[in-house]
């Protein structure tokens, strides 16, 4: 089924609202972030107005998502060239970042806000982890260890170790996670002391 234009943006709205609801913030803190009006902002998300180009390159760039994911544009056959974004059942974001088949491959998590009651269902795969936090703070369970990894910090592991991974309380997580295949591990090529 082919949709009209009109009938595209006119779906916007909903995508919109619900990537800010993830993000647990309001409408005017977002209207601080992107400069649009929060009652535009309000009129977007409630379908009363459709979005323009204006619009929505500074609510893409935020929410760090693509246009396309967006307004749903069709996605192309091969999944190493699209690189949207993936929504899971529970709220969380998923964005592929690398095209490599067969190689490490990267990804940004968006987690909404946790619950720090939450008991966690650690699982094992073949190969090697690498986690690093972009904003907020990180739950890592890792085998018999609970992790708070804060924006700055992070995690490197073989990932036949029970791992979980999870936002708290104090609201959503950001962070980088690189995948490798099992024994692969980050090469580094120089490491500069840090002055006192």
């Amino acid at each position: 089924m082919n949709e009209t234009p009109e009938q595209t943006l006119d779906a916007v709205g909903p995508r919109l609202k619900q990537l800010r609801l993830r993000r647990d913030v309001t409408l005017t803190q977002l209207a601080a972030e992107t400069r649009i009006s929060a009652s535009t902002l309000s009129r977007l998300e409630a379908g009363l107005r459709r979005p323009t180009l204006e619009q929505l390159l500074p609510l893409a760039r935020y929410y760090g998502v693509t246009i396309d994911s967006l307004v749903d544009a069709p996605r192309t056959a091969d999944p190493r060239l699209d690189l949207r974004p993936m929504s899971c059942p529970d709220g969380s974001v998923i964005i592929p970042l690398s095209r490599r088949p067969g190689g490490v491959q990267a990804y940004k998590f968006v987690r909404p806000t946790g619950s720090d009651d939450l008991v966690p269902d650690p699982r094992t795969h073949e190969g090697h982890d690498w986690v690093y936090v972009l904003n907020g703070t990180l739950r890592l369970v890792l085998g018999d260890q609970d992790l708070r990894l804060k924006a700055g910090e992070a995690a490197e592991f073989d990932t036949r170790t029970p791992h979980w991974f999870g936002a708290t309380s104090a609201g959503p997580v950001e962070y980088l996670c690189l995948v490798g295949r099992q024994g692969e591990r980050a090469h580094l090529r120089a490491v500069v002391p840090t002055a006192d």
